[in-house]
């Protein structure tokens, strides 16, 4: 047995055990602790190391819903992103959106203005700006990169941009384990207890540390994305098929020739999928595909095919690009936990979300099926209203609906955290450029930092030069946020390894920073590095 998990955990009898620590697992574990209930969240691997992690970072109302007459779902993603602007202010930022109109593209002028007006009048209660029609020129002068020939004019609107997903999850986590609940990743459930048709409990194994432990609960939540359906068949349940996902590959290519200022959302010509070029972490996001995907979940990349649609399509829209592989800095794929359809197109899978309850074959015993980064919250304060009526309970208000995340504070958080910026960058002996990234990616939480950094002043020396990163940031995400690996730490902490390196000589400066004051031996340094540029191969890192 180990530190980190308690012995006697077998001693305690939980409300609901969650399985799965993405951003709906995460959510679910927080709103259910912040409603008082006794909460367990186990992850077979790291908080948000799943299809979290893969996501094109986006908080939409999703416009091409509209296609398929989805208009709750619309709505529902539009009430969602404006709250979120209000309790995560340090992550959600608005974007805008340019949506260029082409002669004979599938969506002429009179549709696409058709779906802004819809967008608008769904979304009446937004901060944002409405849309607006630009002509031919006005579409060049905002985006002068853009392929003139057959160019009829365009849309700009607004959404809104998740930089660092990884850092929404784990500040979820944060809140959950606040609130009581208890929280281990890399915890592999391996087995439900039952009596008879009912679920009684968990077992479940350490994969860092070795042990097997058990822990009882009235209700377990199976909220492990696309793989579902595999937790399903490992705890011997019968259910018939709930997740047909499909597989989304992404570019990350730094700034090129004619990179426009604007996000740009973009009907392909190949197959008149709407795609996206995005500014982000100084870099671009080109995303991304929709295909089918029934091969290995755990490890999932980007293919050839896959790669030359993304490139040829960008060259397309914007002609001095000029990309070739030499450069993408890495990709990243990842498969969308959809509700399963036996036929149809990708692009018609509805991408609401439900929970599936398998009683009475199988009593106190949840799965989640699907779900919108945009839409996490709400999808948790459904489930958790389940959770208290399968509990027989009354349930509390929601309190997800007001509460800051924990990089937030304050009833006014936008304006909480503007005054806090403030205050901090003073306060801050820091490089600018690095006050800026600590609030980016950390919010109020990059106090922390500065009070690791004033014990410890060697701790604000850069590890890399990259992105800005300070040694404190690695003794934070071990000490304070749950990270438990050098790939935890870069990955969906410090978030360095997003950068156009991959994190590469970031992650050996990292492990020697962990040595010095995580008293890491050598031994486990070089053990760190190798397993985090093995795990990275899987992007296809020009670095490597």
């Amino acid at each position: 047995m180990n530190e980190r998990i308690p012995a006697d955990i077998a001693e305690t009898t939980f409300d609901a055990i969650i399985i799965g620590a993405g951003i709906n697992g995460a959510s679910v574990a927080r709103d259910a602790a912040m409603r008082g209930l006794k909460v367990l969240l186990l992850d077979k691997g790291d908080l948000a190391s799943g299809t979290t992690s893969w996501s094109t970072r986006l908080i939409h109302g999703g416009l091409r819903y509209l296609e398929h007459g989805e208009l709750g779902l619309v709505r529902e993603s539009l009430r969602e992103r404006e709250r979120l602007f209000r309790l995560a202010p340090h992550l959600v930022r608005p974007l805008p959106l340019l949506i260029p109109i082409y002669e004979r593209a599938r969506r002429g002028l009179l549709t696409i203005r058709a779906g802004m007006l819809a967008y608008d009048l769904l979304s009446f209660d937004k901060s944002l700006e409405h849309h607006q029609m630009l002509s031919r020129d006005e579409a060049l002068r905002r985006a002068p990169g853009l392929n003139p020939v057959g160019l009829r004019g365009a849309a700009l609107y607004y959404d809104a941009q998740v930089e660092y997903a990884e850092r929404l999850v784990v500040e979820n986590a944060l809140s959950a384990r606040e609130h009581g609940a208890l929280v281990f990743t890399y915890a592999r459930v391996e087995r439900l207890i039952q009596e008879g048709n009912t679920v009684r409990g968990v077992e479940f194994a350490d994969v860092l540390e070795g042990g097997a432990y058990t822990a009882h609960g009235t209700i377990v939540v199976n909220v492990a994305g696309p793989w579902v359906d595999l937790m399903l068949g490992q705890l011997g349940v019968e259910s018939s098929r709930l997740i047909g996902g499909t597989k989304g590959s992404h570019l990350v290519v730094e700034p090129f020739a004619g990179a426009p200022a604007d996000a740009l959302y973009v009907e392909a010509s190949a197959d008149g999928r709407p795609f996206f070029i995005i500014p982000w972490n100084n870099l671009y996001l080109v995303g991304t595909t929709d295909r089918r995907f029934d091969a290995e979940l755990d490890h999932v990349e980007a293919d050839e095919s896959e790669i030359d649609y993304l490139l040829s399509e960008t060259n397309r829209v914007i002609p001095s690009a000029q990309l070739t592989r030499s450069a993408i800095a890495y990709t990243y794929s990842g498969v969308r936990p959809l509700a399963y359809s036996a036929s149809g197109a990708e692009k018609s899978i509805t991408r609401r979300h439900f929970v599936h309850d398998h009683a009475p074959q199988l009593e106190g015993f949840l799965s989640i099926v699907g779900g919108k980064l945009t839409t996490y919250r709400h999808l948790a304060e459904q489930t958790v209203d389940l959770l208290f009526r399968k509990l027989n309970r009354k349930s509390p208000l929601c309190p997800t609906t007001g509460a800051p995340l924990p990089g937030a504070v304050g009833d006014d958080a936008a304006e909480d955290f503007r005054k806090f910026s403030e205050r901090f960058t003073s306060e801050s002996t820091l490089p600018h450029a690095v006050n800026e990234r600590l609030l980016r990616i950390y919010g109020t939480r990059a106090s922390v930092i500065l009070e690791l950094i004033a014990a410890q002043p060697a701790l604000a020396e850069i590890f890399c030069p990259e992105t800005g990163a300070v040694g404190a940031e690695v003794l934070m995400s071990f000490q304070n946020e749950m990270a438990l690996t050098l790939q935890d730490c870069l990955l969906r902490r410090t978030m360095v390894g997003m950068n156009a390196t991959a994190g590469l000589g970031a992650d050996e400066a990292a492990a020697s920073v962990a040595r010095k004051h995580l008293h890491w031996t050598e031994e486990r340094a070089a053990r760190e590095v190798a397993a985090y540029r093995e795990y990275i191969r899987r992007f296809h890192p020009r670095a490597l």
